[in-house]
């Protein structure tokens, strides 16, 4: 069965559900690394992915957001000259009713009204001014993390901003 838009889940609508060892069948989140490029390096701006909005963000997206972003600033500025760290972890486990959904379905099943569902995924439940992402770079490649973060916010789906601040030495 194929994904559900992300609109079906952006909505904080119910309580977080984050207790794994009480929940069977959750699937490990996409996103396998949360630091990428160089972290000892030495930098002078930061820039941060900075929600305006209160939403969840699925594994899924962060992961191609993830991905997009660290390919697009290793190709442009390199791989030792920045590190890129994704700050929200999916904790939150999203549910889904399954319906079957083919031609005469309706006839077959009407379903249950306010049903449960099995686990699906993961979530990230992201706060208004709460950080999604950062990048550390030096001032002359600041034009690209703008560009990088931008095709993040991109494949997130909800409101936000980019905020760069320099870095004390």
């Amino acid at each position: 069965m194929p994904l559900r838009p992300a609109r079906c889940y952006k909505e904080l609508k119910k309580p977080p559900y984050t207790r794994r060892e009480y929940i069977d069948g959750v699937p490990p989140p996409k996103i396998t690394k949360f630091v990428m490029g160089n972290p000892n390096g030495e930098y002078d701006v930061k820039l941060e992915l900075v929600s305006l909005e209160m939403a969840q963000i699925r594994h899924n997206a962060l992961e191609a957001g993830r991905v997009i972003t660290h390919k697009y600033l290793s190709k442009n500025v390199g791989e030792d000259k920045y590190v890129f760290i994704i700050r929200q972890y999916p904790h939150h486990v999203l549910r889904e009713n399954k319906m079957m959904a083919f031609a005469g379905a309706d006839r077959l099943q009407d379903g249950m009204r306010q049903a449960f569902g099995k686990p699906i995924g993961t979530a990230a439940r992201v706060q208004f001014g709460s950080v999604i992402a950062e990048v550390r770079i030096r001032k002359e490649y600041i034009e690209q993390a703008k560009e990088a973060l931008r095709r993040l916010r991109s494949k997130l789906g909800i409101n936000a901003r980019v905020i760069i601040s320099e870095l004390s030495k």
